[in-house]
């Protein structure tokens, strides 16, 4: 018999939408029936220099896992899995499009590298030398192209529900592919901190990074069930839209309610772990509640000695397109390093997987 941690009776959980209090819940819809209806391309920010001990390359994937990405691109290059490099990791049912690194001091790459990858479903694109491995979490953005159906895009509300995400901005959710299958890494998650977290049971951090996203979407459901998600509190840490660039709201007057209104300036929520909190007050309360709620989550996260970080409550979507073709609504968009486009989608329709 397994002694694998049971996945959590309903998933994912009830985490309130922002748009339901004005318009009602929305309507069933599909938003990945094949890959093709999810596309999703890297926005780098930089350029490869063009010169240097890593080949950089730019590539498609179809069905495909980045993991699963970097590992048959060290096979082709006949380097080892560390020798690769990538900043992000894009979904697998999808056609994605990123960057990779691969370390190839003083040799070139396979001859046949185009040939070897097209044996699986990847594309070679470009590829350009940089003198520094691609790290983690060096993008910019992602832009995403989806093919919705369904329901949901008939109902009358569709059109404004979407004009009010592209107005208000989006509740910033981490979305339930961080949580696994069924929530199941949250709940190895759980497993792993109440006996102690070791590094050989998270070699890559995904326990980890699955506890602090919940937290962080506990927090953001506090405040969203509340209505003060989208604006900014007194003692608030405030976040400066499109920067890391953070400030303490020390007195909340009109001229932060506008820059709050016109997505200048977003309120931020702890990412869990060692530290003090940076926000004070009523911020700082919401905070404290979560943890409290969570202790056991909390309390292995700072024993883990994952240091405390800050995220955004809210999103702007950056070059917001909808169009109606084919009997389906084709929308596209823009999303910061880190965000979720199922945030997005949660707004506009229902979904098992939402």
């Amino acid at each position: 018999m397994s002694d694998a941690p049971a996945p959590p009776a309903a998933w994912p959980p009830h985490w309130p939408r922002a748009l339901d209090a004005d318009f009602g819940p929305p309507a069933s819809g599909d938003y990945r029936v094949t890959p093709e209806d999810f596309i999703v391309e890297e926005r780098l920010g930089f350029e490869p220099e063009g010169e240097g001990e890593h080949l950089w390359l730019w590539v498609e994937k179809r069905d495909l896992s980045t993991i699963e990405l970097a590992r048959r691109l060290a096979t082709a290059c006949e380097v080892t899995p560390r020798d690769i490099g990538f900043s992000g990791m894009k979904d697998r049912y999808a056609i994605a499009r990123q960057w990779l690194s691969v370390h190839l001091p003083g040799r070139e790459a396979p001859a046949d590298l185009e040939a070897r990858l097209a044996e699986t479903p990847v594309r070679l694109i470009e590829q350009r030398r940089h003198p520094r491995k691609l790290k983690r979490g060096v993008h910019r953005a992602n832009r995403f192209e989806l093919r919705l159906t369904g329901e949901a895009i008939d109902d009358a509300r569709f059109e404004a529900r979407w004009q009010r995400l592209v107005d208000a901005g989006v509740a910033n959710y981490f979305g339930p592919q961080r949580f696994g299958p069924g929530g199941r890494n949250l709940a190895k998650a759980r497993a792993v901190l109440a006996r102690g977290w070791r590094k050989r049971d998270d070699r890559d951090g995904m326990l980890l990074s699955s506890a602090r996203s919940y937290l962080f979407n506990q927090l953001l459901a506090r405040r969203v069930a509340e209505g003060s998600w989208s604006g900014v509190l007194e003692g608030e840490l405030a976040i400066l839209d499109g920067t890391a660039s953070q400030f303490r709201v020390e007195a909340l007057d009109d001229s932060l309610r506008e820059r709050a209104a016109i997505l200048d300036v977003h309120a931020s929520g702890v990412l869990w772990g060692v530290g003090e909190l940076a926000s004070r007050g009523i911020a700082a309360e919401h905070e404290r509640v979560v943890a409290q709620q969570e202790a056991s989550l909390a309390a292995g996260l700072e024993r883990a000695g994952v240091r405390m970080g800050r995220r955004a409550l809210r999103i702007r979507l950056s070059e917001p397109s909808l169009l109606r073709r084919d009997a389906a609504v084709h929308v596209s968009f823009e999303l910061p390093r880190g965000a979720f486009a199922t945030a997005v989608l949660r707004e506009l329709m229902s979904h098992s997987t939402l």
